[in-house]
């Protein structure tokens, strides 16, 4: 999960002088309260999780996702480091809500794949998906949009049967990728039928192909929603150089959605997510904070930045070589997953 990461972007941020913006409010975090983790977590799981930090070793470890040797291994303080990254997305939203900030971003939360029950893919606790409960909580429509590389699951999961959220997620088909779900026809239960929409990808689609197909379901299905709020998940693990995951996408094609994003004009909030090229991390993250401020940072990083991490641009300025024949293949898959959305969902929306 490499935490340091969050580190190296707020560090990319300060040199870039972005928290002396006048548009720019920094707030340390809160941690979420058992009461607020208790919304959509069970009493059992929230209890186990603060017992294995403090280094109890129940037996049935393994029956809430941890383990030695998977993707939530037991470590000190973990309830308490969960609670903060959650508690963050939550002040996140309590500002948001209020009117007090447009736009708030919390790049330690996005953690999609907790379940209610259970620790999953580096995930405790799921702050996105207690953040959209925190906004029905007051009457409002939400939209939440997820463009991590790997499939929201569990941020579907969780409102499969709700048609007050729109959940739409943009990823690398589950056919190749964890968590293996998010085929189009996830299209949710009962009330939430239509409302739960999946935009599954091929490995090494770039950013062309992305950013259309984006433009074709996503648009036009939150402008038919009309919501009251947006929140959405920004992983940048679709990165090209990305160590665990095939999208090739560059800053340009991950910025050129933060855009479309932004031009709604919805109250809105965002999370981190995935991301295992740090540096890349750090400057996709710092694009996108300059995209909500409505600022234009220097493509020449910053020296200090540079003195510690490398490289020398925050913008990338070539593209990722794929072969012919895969570049016919991910347009193919794009093209039928878009179709099928549009098949599928979109009636539901009056599209």
């Amino acid at each position: 999960m490499r935490p340091v990461r969050l580190r190296y972007t707020y560090q990319l941020l300060q040199e870039y002088g972005a928290f002396e913006h006048p548009g720019a409010v920094l707030l340390d975090p809160r941690s979420a309260t058992e009461e607020e983790l208790a919304w959509l977590h069970t009493p059992e799981y929230v209890s186990a999780v603060k017992a294995l930090g403090l280094g109890s070793s129940p037996a049935d470890a393994a029956r809430f996702g941890f383990s030695a040797g998977g993707d939530n291994p037991v470590y000190p303080g973990m309830f308490e480091a969960a609670a903060l990254s959650t508690g963050g997305s939550l002040l996140a939203a309590e500002m948001v809500a209020s009117g007090a900030v447009d736009t708030a971003f919390n790049i330690s939360g996005g953690l999609h794949h907790a379940a209610a029950g259970n620790a999953s893919g580096f995930c405790i606790f799921n702050d996105p998906a207690l953040a959209v409960e925190y906004f029905l909580r007051l009457g409002k429509r939400v939209v939440y949009v997820d463009i991590d590389a790997h499939h929201g699951d569990g941020v579907q999961q969780m409102f499969y049967g709700d048609n007050r959220v729109l959940t739409i997620s943009v990823h690398e088909s589950g056919q190749y990728l964890f968590p293996g779900t998010g085929m189009v026809s996830e299209l949710g239960v009962r009330d939430g039928r239509g409302y739960s929409v999946n935009l599954p990808l091929y490995p090494y689609t770039g950013d062309d192909d992305y950013v259309d197909c984006f433009g074709q379901v996503v648009m036009p299905l939150i402008r038919a929603f009309a919501p009251d709020v947006l929140v959405t998940q920004l992983g940048i693990d679709s990165y090209h150089t990305d160590p665990l995951t095939h999208l090739q996408v560059t800053t340009e094609g991950y910025i050129e959605v933060i855009r479309q994003l932004s031009s709604l004009g919805l109250p809105w909030l965002a999370m981190g997510g995935g991301g295992y090229d740090v540096t890349a991390v750090a400057r996709a993250w710092t694009l996108a904070y300059g995209v909500m401020l409505e600022a234009e940072w220097p493509d020449q990083l910053p020296p200090g930045f540079v003195r510690e991490h490398g490289g020398s641009r925050l913008r990338d300025d070539t593209s990722p070589e794929v072969p012919g024949h895969i570049k016919v293949e991910a347009r193919r898959y794009a093209d039928e997953s878009v179709a099928a959305v549009r098949a599928q969902v979109f009636p539901t929306h009056g599209l």
